[in-house]
């Protein structure tokens, strides 16, 4: 989404790609209200793709994407500059991300962390990360090796699929990209990739048997055009990036800390809507930190009241409201206003 991954390196432009795509649409709503619109849904055999360990899971309708007005200058302020010319390397290999690619659907995995602190009840956050995806669409693999095969590219042969490489297809951080056939590509770091191999022949498991991201994957699963699961480590840290506010209280440490999960939703149609749900530890938690969101939310809007006034009109239309051991927050969003804060470049890409 997302989201909170804006501080990528030159290495990982295709993981950045997915990943603003879809932050930028999640960022635009700022947590909004649902409506009945056009929602994206991941087949389970797209999902049963993934590895067990994926720690985050987002989805972008990318076809729907494209028909709002305003997303071609969205990501214009989103994209890095450099990652251009993987757009210009993916097109001459016969590629085109701009129009071939229909959907997307993305998952994380943490680096550096043990079992323990990614759950709940551990402060520690992801410092590094590996991505893989899945990209849905019309695709020409012939003309792909043909184009690696006339440049004298690197490519990698594993179980009968073709790995092409972006870089030298030895660095530590080069990514990848492979077709399971001519509408199904996948995308990522080699390990990942060659993992989710292993997955899609059954000698490992998949997202699947994740009993704890799966059941809240099934729920998110067809809700909007873009939503994203993340597990209690992703969820801490898009807590801190997306609301920086909230931890200027020192109650909300120990509240962040027992944070199950985060469930992003974002439709789009006469304008933006989509749903923020935070999974709590108990019921109390979820009410003392609806409290603690709701002032920050205010003392962010009184900082943008003069600099950004429809940002801050967007936040005093949000509504928290906790339920049960989740917080949810609400907020819709004007195309007229979403062009007023990408104006304001509200979304611009933090290096």
């Amino acid at each position: 989404m997302k989201l909170h991954r804006i501080k990528l390196s030159a290495t990982k432009h295709f993981a950045a790609r997915v990943v603003l795509t879809a932050a930028a649409l999640v960022l635009a709503t700022a947590f909004a209200l649902p409506k009945p619109a056009s929602a994206g849904t991941l087949g389970a055999d797209k999902l049963a793709l993934f590895p067990k360990e994926t720690g985050e899971l987002g989805y972008a309708d990318m076809k729907k994407a494209r028909t709002m007005k305003w997303f071609p200058q969205l990501q214009e302020q989103m994209l890095p500059a450099n990652f251009k010319q993987f757009e210009k390397f993916l097109a001459s290999a016969g590629v085109d991300p701009n129009s071939q690619v229909e959907e997307l659907a993305w998952g994380l995995v943490p680096e550096g962390m043990t079992a323990k602190t990614e759950q709940a009840g551990s402060s520690a956050v992801p410092t590094g990360e590996q991505v893989v995806g899945v990209a849905l669409g019309n695709f020409t693999p012939d003309a792909t090796k043909a184009y690696f095969k006339q440049q004298k590219l690197p490519t990698f042969e594993v179980r009968g699929y073709t790995l092409y490489a972006f870089g030298t297809g030895s660095g530590a951080n080069d990514l990848f990209f492979l077709y399971f056939d001519s509408s199904t590509a996948a995308f990522g770091h080699r390990k990942l990739l060659e993992e989710m191999i292993e997955v899609h022949f059954g000698q490992e498991d998949s997202l699947l048997r994740n009993d704890k991201l799966f059941p809240l994957v099934s729920e998110a699963n067809g809700t909007g055009i873009v939503w994203t699961v993340l597990n209690p480590a992703y969820t801490r840290l898009a807590m801190q990036q997306l609301a920086p506010e909230v931890q200027q209280f020192p109650e909300a440490a120990k509240l962040i800390t027992r944070m199950q999960n985060m469930i992003i939703s974002v439709n789009a149609g006469d304008g933006i809507e989509g749903k923020f749900s935070a999974v709590c530890g108990s019921v109390d938690d979820a009410n003392a930190l609806g409290q603690l969101i709701q002032a920050g939310m205010l003392y962010k809007r009184y900082q943008a009241t003069k600099e950004n006034p429809d940002l801050a009109q967007m936040l005093d239309q949000a509504s928290v409201t906790p339920a049960g051991d989740r917080v949810v927050l609400h907020l819709s969003l004007s195309d007229a206003q979403m062009t007023s804060l990408i104006q304001h470049n509200t979304f611009a890409l933090k290096m």
